[in-house]
């Protein structure tokens, strides 16, 4: 039993908080913009369920502590559905409701009566406030412990692989591929992972003399540590760099906001990129993880940090750091995913603002309904194939397998 509740306590909670405070920075972003223009707020949660606490300001918000962390949410006044986007008849009743209640004016404090661009501006404030919050860490992380860069200094060739094939030699430094310079040996695996079955140039560096060598990476399974099972693309190569290649950048202010935008900047590259590539059929999308790939991970980084600390104030001081890494990661993916046009989404309702910009009128009811359940269904979709690629990786099947036989 002590078992079960600590794998729960290792895999679970470090998860759901971390979730919820990704989430209750974004919901914080849609309601301080909204509060800067003026609108009206009933509620701002964190977690959800019965309210352990509860307290209401002088403007008449309720500040609620949920009993469930599994993120919050910001309530608008007059909030008439899940969408809130309510059309040209559901305005007119709001008005003439919110009028009666409070008097001729009182609706201008109201989101749904704000220009369409202060609206578009709440909505744009949550997935921008998970950019920046990752941008903040990041900037804090440089400063404060630097940025160790480990050149792509290659160790061992495996056999009968595609970098074997180009010819490779342990020793080769790679320093750009396909043109772009390469500093770091994380940036050789990100690009040979977002490339498999096209053909990567790669500039080396054989001692004197600089090559210009051609593979073409093929995915495997491997079984990660962290990840689980998972196919990636590899070309065969193992990287450790000499001790004297190896250097640590220390950042000052500017520069680490600096490297932490770029940060930003590539995981959402990097995400465009596999998305693009699982649309023209170039990648299966089994990279893609749902609830329980990131709980996975967030455990399997626990019980790593857990064995590499020599004392419990290592560990408190190195699980803290981890999961406000991982906190980084996943509030990008948040932030992304939110500003996808997908009706329920945050890019969905900037998406039916577009069409209120451009045709003067809200979008009909009829069409929101439907926008909002091929929205639901979608989302719904993806979250069933991440669950199964999430099964897959955890090797679910085979341990099932193994029980019936």
């Amino acid at each position: 039993m002590l078992g079960v509740l600590g794998q729960v306590l290792i895999y679970i909670v470090p998860f759901l908080l971390v979730l919820t405070f990704i989430v209750t920075i974004h919901e914080l972003g849609h309601f301080l913009v909204a509060r800067a223009f003026g609108v009206k707020v009933d509620r701002f949660a964190v977690g959800f369920g019965r309210a352990l606490f509860s307290r209401t300001d002088r403007h008449g918000i309720e500040w609620r502590l949920g009993w469930l962390p599994l993120g919050g949410y910001v309530k608008f006044s007059g909030d008439l559905d899940a969408s809130s986007v309510p059309d040209q008849a559901g305005l007119a009743e709001l008005r003439q409701r919110v009028v009666a209640e409070h008097g001729p004016g009182a609706e201008r404090d109201y989101f749904h009566f704000k220009p369409v661009w202060q609206r578009a501006l709440i909505v744009v404030a949550g997935p921008a406030a998970n950019f920046i919050l990752a941008v903040v860490i990041f900037s804090i992380s440089l400063m404060a412990l630097g940025k160790v860069v480990l050149p792509a200094r290659v160790f061992e060739v495996q056999p009968n692989t595609p970098a074997a094939a180009a010819g490779f030699r342990p020793g080769d430094l790679i320093t750009a591929i396909d043109g772009r310079m390469i500093e770091d040996g994380s940036e050789v695996s990100r690009a040979v992972m977002l490339s498999a079955g096209d053909p990567l140039h790669f500039t080396v560096e054989r001692g004197a003399e600089t090559v210009v060598l051609t593979a073409t990476p093929q995915r495997r399974i491997q079984d990660d540590p962290i990840a689980g099972r998972i196919k990636v693309a590899q070309i065969g190569l193992m990287m450790r760099p000499a001790a004297s290649d190896i250097r640590h950048v220390r950042y000052g202010p500017v520069d680490a906001v600096g490297g932490a935008v770029v940060q930003v900047r590539d995981t959402i590259g990097a995400t465009l990129t596999y998305l693009g590539r699982m649309i023209t059929g170039r990648e299966s999308g089994d990279q893609l993880s749902g609830p329980l790939g990131i709980a996975k991970v967030s455990g399997s980084l626990t019980n790593a940090v857990a064995e590499a600390s020599p004392d419990a104030g290592a560990f408190a001081l190195n699980l803290s750091v981890t999961m406000i890494r991982l906190a980084a990661i996943l509030s990008i993916g948040i932030g992304f995913l939110n500003l996808l046009p997908i009706p329920v989404l945050d890019g969905g309702h900037l998406l039916f603002y577009g069409f209120e910009a451009v045709a003067r009128r809200p979008v009909s009811a009829r069409y929101q309904e439907m926008g909002y359940r091929a929205g639901l269904a979608l989302l719904a979709g993806f979250m069933l194939f991440a669950t199964w690629n999430d099964l897959q990786k955890l090797n679910l099947f085979q341990f099932l397998g193994g029980l019936v036989s």
